[in-house]
């Protein structure tokens, strides 16, 4: 979580000298290099022929669709209103999981997630005047299609190292991604500064990489329901780092969805 918290804050900071389409290719290359090259370090086989759906679906939600519709929400939207909306996260993955896995956690692990879920939502209408706007609508998005990712890639963690998971959906990415980069930089300009690397470097090698590998682990070992809602915790982590690094207003809704959402993770984890 401390690792998928500092994402929008570098995020931002990437945005200051890359445009988002060079910004979300140029990472999924970077990390792909750092995979790739552990992969080859170690010998590692090619997945098995099975796999390859899991993986693809786990590059298409956590390698290319939640990085740049949650980095096209941030042209327009502050990190720590698109925090608290992620905070819905842990919901559509425990139903993601329910539907694909058939995993059937407890009623009050369910209220308590949609509690959680409600606040955020609450927060969200609050803070757009009761009507969601373009970033809002690429937030949901990234919402759905991360929740997939997470959950087959908790999926294939219990058949396969975690590590090797996340590095085969971003070695996969890579016959995208580099044509992508180099198409994306030629179009838009590149003003490189010391916050923008610096964004570039955690989103690409933490965010995108190290922060999934750990992650996957985490949910092969205590289930994916039960892992997803300790996400809940991230926007809380990330309103803290969206005022330090950012310098970001936070007005009182927003510590107090988060703190409220906090509550809900511990009634999860007790069900």
């Amino acid at each position: 979580m401390i690792a998928f918290s500092l994402t929008f804050p570098s995020t931002a900071w990437g945005l200051e000298s890359f445009g988002p389409w060079s910004l979300v290719a140029v990472r999924s290359v970077l990390a792909a290099l750092v995979a790739g090259g552990c992969l080859l370090v170690l010998r590692v086989p090619l997945p098995d022929r099975r796999h390859l759906p899991g993986l693809a679906v786990v590059a298409v939600g956590v390698v290319l669709g939640f990085p740049l519709l949650s980095t096209l929400a941030l042209q327009t939207s502050t990190t720590s209103h698109a925090a608290v909306v992620v905070g819905l996260l842990p919901l559509t993955t425990a139903v993601c999981s329910a539907l694909r896995m058939g995993h059937r956690p407890s009623r009050r692990f369910w209220l308590a997630a949609l509690a959680g879920a409600a606040a955020v939502l609450a927060f969200t209408l609050g803070q757009s005047g009761g009507a969601l706007d373009a970033a809002d609508g690429y937030l949901f998005a990234a919402l759905l299609v991360c929740a997939a990712g997470y959950t087959e890639g908790g999926r294939l963690a219990r058949v396969m190292p975690g590590w090797q998971v996340i590095g085969w959906a971003l070695v996969l990415c890579l016959p995208l991604s580099v044509p992508g980069a180099a198409l994306a930089l030629s179009y838009e300009p590149v003003q490189l500064t010391g916050h923008g690397v610096a964004g570039l470097l955690w989103v690409s090698v933490v965010s995108q990489f190290l922060g999934l590998v750990v992650w996957y682990r985490g949910m092969a070992a205590i289930g994916i329901p039960k892992a997803s809602q300790l996400q809940l915790a991230q926007p809380l982590l990330t309103l803290v780092w969206s005022a330090l690094l950012l310098g970001e207003h936070l007005t009182a809704a927003a510590p107090l969805t988060a703190v409220a959402v906090l509550v809900c993770i511990a009634v999860t984890q007790r069900s």
